[in-house]
């Protein structure tokens, strides 16, 4: 069995991104894990909060609207993407990924759920900057489906430590009422963070939406042996 391996190796603007899988005897199971440069992004091992971004998420589009189409900011391994299509409300999802080549891991099926991800006919992956798409107009670029019925972020470690700096508008008011402009009346925003919600950001959120909470999402850790904690924010536009 071998212990060890790099699956994809890509220089990128942002530095070395590497796919890699191992075998961890903690769980007993290959973990596969992405690092760019010498941070790690993301772990297999690690999914619970990923999936409850698209179960909260979704759970808060009202539960009689039927058709959903949803857009997924940043795929990774992919584990937000598929909750999301577990939904049988969803009718399409368009993911975005600043990075072409992890769309392209997933079209080589490299990962565990790639062949569920890209098989269903309401996926869509799109290689873009997500951030300068929700800038602009509503139905100024037909990458992005308008109006949307949900919006599921998963791209920064939190609103205030982000990938890279362009990142940052996002985060305040007016970058909020920009996305919000791609929703629906009663359509839903909704990130993951790295770190618990943080009560500055959630009131940020309230100035631009109708309807806010945040979750904390714990989840066993094997690395550690303990509880690790993981934040949601769901938003939701005037109705």
């Amino acid at each position: 069995m071998r212990r060890f391996e790099e699956l994809a190796f890509e220089q990128t603007p942002m530095g070395e991104l590497t796919l890699r899988r191992r075998y961890d005897s903690a769980v007993d199971a290959d973990v596969f894990e992405v690092k760019l440069g010498d941070e790690y992004l993301m772990s297999s091992l690690f999914t619970v909060a990923e999936e409850a971004l698209s179960d909260l998420g979704l759970a808060a589009v009202a539960a009689d609207r039927e058709g959903l189409d949803v857009v997924v900011g940043g795929l990774g391994l992919g584990y937000t993407a598929v909750a999301a299509l577990r939904d049988a409300r969803v009718a399409t999802m368009t993911v975005v990924d600043a990075l072409p080549a992890v769309i392209a891991w997933h079209e080589r099926r490299l990962l565990p759920v790639s062949s569920t991800l890209v098989q269903d006919a309401r996926t869509r992956l799109v290689h873009t900057d997500f951030f300068a798409l929700v800038r602009g107009a509503p139905g100024a670029d037909a990458r992005l489906p308008t109006p949307l019925d949900a919006i599921l972020l998963d791209v920064d470690h939190s609103p205030t430590f982000t990938l890279d700096p362009s990142h940052a508008d996002l985060y305040t008011v007016d970058g909020l009422r920009r996305l919000a402009a791609h929703l629906r009346p009663g359509g839903v925003f909704a990130l993951w963070s790295d770190d618990q919600p943080e009560e500055s950001f959630l009131a940020t959120l309230r100035q631009v939406f109708t309807r806010v909470e945040g979750h904390t999402v714990a989840f066993d850790n094997p690395i550690t042996g303990g509880t690790s904690r993981n934040g949601v924010y769901v938003a939701v536009r005037a109705g």
